[in-house]
């Protein structure tokens, strides 16, 4: 009669896998030695082979075994899921959130339909904007949270990451070999006037206006195209395309900080969730805090 493949079998499993060794694993576990052995005694006899290799110090995983692990892994993962799922009580209520337009297209949306598929009761309302409109919105009342850049280094708020602007081109066009270099700029920004612009001024690079729009997103679509270089943060860059780095000629625009800020009226425990999320979604990018700044946009 074979055994079920249950988790607390496949979580002794990957604790021996990992450390090699049944009393490592049993360390671990918090469980006796003679217990976890029997546990890998039951998963050999269901599946009718070895999963290790005993040896004099430890033991080494068969091909089996080996097969067996990424499996195990992929199991363990989805109940964990599971389980925090079902644990958490269901948020409500609504929740304004304002994202920049530089991540409407990467870190978020994953992150947005993942609370949303969590949260049924939570009605979220997502406005893409440039910072300083959605700092105005959360002075109006507009707004529960905001993701904005600050690249004054003064604004209060929950420093999320420090994700750099720096120039990028597109490998197969390499517009940046062109003079003059044609070049992405925001309309009416004084940003791109004092730190995009101006890191070209201050290499000396001929370059022209090739492209102006209002949005990132716009951006992207030019340099992937070869209509120019364009300054984006670099968790951004499009696929087909590269940094241009100080050996190309081209330093960092910037090293703004991404901050999370908070609605000064209140909060509630559906705009903490979200909170949370934000905060998990830019964990990835977290950095040091290097110097001068950033852009909004505006």
């Amino acid at each position: 009669m074979s055994v079920p493949l249950d988790s607390d079998l496949m979580r002794s499993f990957l604790a021996v896998a990992d450390t090699g060794s049944v009393t490592a694993a049993a360390g671990r576990l918090m469980r006796t030695q003679s217990a976890v052995s029997l546990q890998i005694k039951r998963l050999e006899d269901s599946l009718g082979q070895p999963l290790f290799d005993r040896r004099a110090r430890g033991v080494a995983l068969t091909p089996r075994g080996e097969q067996l692990v990424p499996y195990a892994r992929r199991v363990v993962a989805l109940l964990d899921e599971a389980a925090v799922a079902l644990r958490e009580k269901p948020l409500v209520g609504p929740v304004r959130v304002g994202i920049p337009d530089e991540y409407s297209g990467t870190v978020l949306p994953r992150a947005l339909a993942a609370f949303d598929e969590r949260h049924e009761g939570v009605q979220v309302t997502v406005r893409v904007d440039h910072s300083e409109n959605q700092q105005r919105a959360l002075e109006a009342d507009e707004l529960d949270l905001a993701v904005i850049y600050d690249w004054s280094y003064v604004d209060e708020g929950e420093i999320l990451c420090v994700d750099p602007t720096v120039w990028v081109t597109s490998t197969l066009h390499a517009q940046h070999l062109r003079r003059p270099v044609p070049v992405c700029s925001y309309l009416r920004s004084d940003w791109c006037r004092d730190f995009a612009e101006e890191s070209l001024n201050r290499q000396g690079i001929d370059w022209r206006e090739a492209w102006t729009c209002d949005v990132a997103s716009g951006f992207r679509i030019a340099v992937v195209n070869g209509m120019g270089i364009a300054p984006l943060s670099r968790s951004t860059i499009p696929a087909g395309c590269r940094e241009l780095s100080s050996e190309d000629g081209y330093p960092i625009v910037d090293s703004a900080r991404v901050v999370l800020r908070r609605n000064p009226r209140g909060t509630s425990p559906a705009v903490e969730g979200m909170a949370a999320l934000l905060r998990e979604a830019f964990a990835p990018l977290s950095g040091s805090l290097p110097g001068p700044a950033r852009r909004a946009a505006e």
